[in-house]
């Protein structure tokens, strides 16, 4: 089938200008002004943005955890994910210690196929990494899985030790690969966690209160020196917080290939969320949990002075009913995690763009090119270019809606409540095209499970942002409240 764009504004990381595309054969043929071709499919992009489609490096669909299992589905999380303007994910596949990475890629490959309404891959969480099992690293790289997920958090079930960590890293920094790091100290929050309970303190917002964001900082220091150490890539996921951001900087500053991500949750949601009546603060239980309010200013400083990479979600979704109220009673069994994969884009155009804290470039730039670049999917991925897959949003950068639950144009999600309940939006997708085929037309959904497909990715992209250079120049780009130039706080 071949599609025909006209009339629209296309934007990508680097460009903005009005042109037609023409597509064939699930990829980008041509674009230029006033296309006369005959196409099976006109779609007239007048006064809306084309785009490409974005890309979330972070979401947990199908994942087991504290007795119970993410609500989504790699069907209707997916689909969500479409109707929002996705049109690529990467998922984490779990190893448990003692098994083999590579029976967990099986079993995670078999959740996935022929259900997804777009395209995916995985990362690969490694909880235990021996010496002699060291070599299935490059085996999931010749399967296309060229990241990993290690924890300093979750003792007994997700915590890797520092050697363990080190050991993978330089494997990693061999490989062409990269590691992304769950950055906490987990055995201090575990703690915190005892004396909280000790003392009859049971609600969601301690939650909060036992993550403070110096061990958030003391993880990332950890997971950057180390990595430093091991002379290889690394991958900050979830940055939630000025003191973690501080250290990214200085990092980046000695000529660390250190990256991040952060979340709309975190520049958009604050802690007085966890004040909410009765229980309803459990559904902002997330790892880690959010900030004081002031941070949000300083991750959008980061996100415009290339400090930060991405935004991504960590969309990972449980119900308040019969998942967040385990917790009920005590705040360490609340699943920690929350949904958001369907709201990101527009989320973020709302917040990011029409507020001024970001470029309509670096909008396309953080949710679709970076990620692209960061995990080998660029070009075929996170641009609009010929011989690029033709995934592409045309994006209504006018159109308003109040995401909710209960507004069937803004929850797919399966989740029993929105964390963005209420909030109104300017700028909204219209029609989503993964590979060229139109899956999302005006709020309708085209698609069919096992429309996406598996992507092997390649090695790592890295960003020319992070060269030593550019990171010094970063370094002293930074906010006021970092003081001098050169100066650390």
């Amino acid at each position: 089938m071949t599609v025909l764009i006209k009339n629209g504004r296309i934007v990508t990381a680097a460009d903005d200008y009005h042109a037609d595309i023409f597509i064939g054969d699930e990829t980008v043929s041509l674009i230029g002004r006033n296309l006369e071709i005959d196409a099976d499919h006109v779609i007239d992009a007048a006064r809306k943005l084309v785009i490409p489609g974005g890309i979330d490096p972070h979401t947990h669909l199908e994942m087991p955890f504290g007795g119970t299992t993410t609500s989504d589905t790699f069907e209707t999380g997916t689909r969500a994910a479409a109707y929002g303007g996705t049109t690529t994910i990467v998922d984490f596949a779990i190893q448990t210690k003692g098994t083999s990475t590579l029976d967990a890629l099986d079993a995670w490959q078999e959740k996935a196929a022929g259900r997804t309404a777009i395209d995916y891959g995985f990362h690969m969480v490694i909880t235990d990494m021996p010496e002699d099992r060291l070599q299935e690293m490059r085996r999931l790289s010749d399967e296309g899985v060229t990241s990993y997920k290690m924890f300093m958090a979750y003792p007994g079930v997700m915590l890797s030790d520092d050697g363990t960590i080190f050991r993978t890293m330089r494997k990693a920094g061999e490989d062409g690969t990269l590691v992304c790091m769950h950055a906490e100290n987990g055995i201090v929050i575990d703690e915190l966690v005892k004396i909280a309970l000790s003392e009859g303190n049971i609600g969601p917002k301690y939650h909060a209160l036992t993550r403070p964001t110096r061990l958030e900082a003391e993880g990332a220091h950890r997971a950057l020196a180390i990595a430093e150490v091991a002379q290889a890539p690394v991958y900050l996921v979830h940055l939630s917080c000025f003191d973690a951001l501080e250290q990214l900087r200085m990092a980046q500053a000695r000529g660390v290939m250190a990256h991040a991500e952060t979340c709309p949750q975190y520049l958009l949601l604050d802690m007085d969320c966890y004040d909410e009546p009765g229980f309803d603060g459990a559904k902002y239980v997330l790892t880690p949990p959010l900030r004081e309010k002031w941070n949000q200013e300083e991750l959008w400083s980061g996100l415009r002075n290339s400090c930060l990479d991405v935004i991504s979600t960590d969309h990972c979704p449980f119900c308040m009913k019969d998942q967040k109220e385990l917790g009920r009673d005590n705040f360490s069994q609340i699943p920690n995690g929350g949904p958001g994969v369907e709201n990101r884009m527009s989320l973020i155009f709302q917040r990011g763009v029409n507020h001024g804290n970001i470029s309509l470039n670096r909008f396309v730039e953080l949710t679709s090119t970076s990620p692209a670049k960061i995990f080998g999917l660029f070009p075929k991925k996170g641009t609009i270019a010929v011989g690029s897959d033709a995934d592409i949003v045309i994006f209504d950068p006018e159109r308003e809606e109040v995401i909710s639950l209960h507004n069937p144009h803004t929850h797919h999600m399966n989740i029993d409540y929105n964390a963005y309940e209420g909030m109104k939006v300017r700028g909204f997708t219209e029609t989503v095209l993964s590979r060229g085929r139109v899956i999302i037309n005006r709020g309708e959904y085209l698609g069919r499970p096992g429309d996406g497909s598996f992507i092997k990715r390649g090695p790592y992209g890295g960003l020319h942002a992070n060269s030593k250079g550019a990171a010094a120049r970063i370094a002293l780009s930074t906010s006021s409240r970092l003081g001098a130039p050169g100066a650390h706080r």
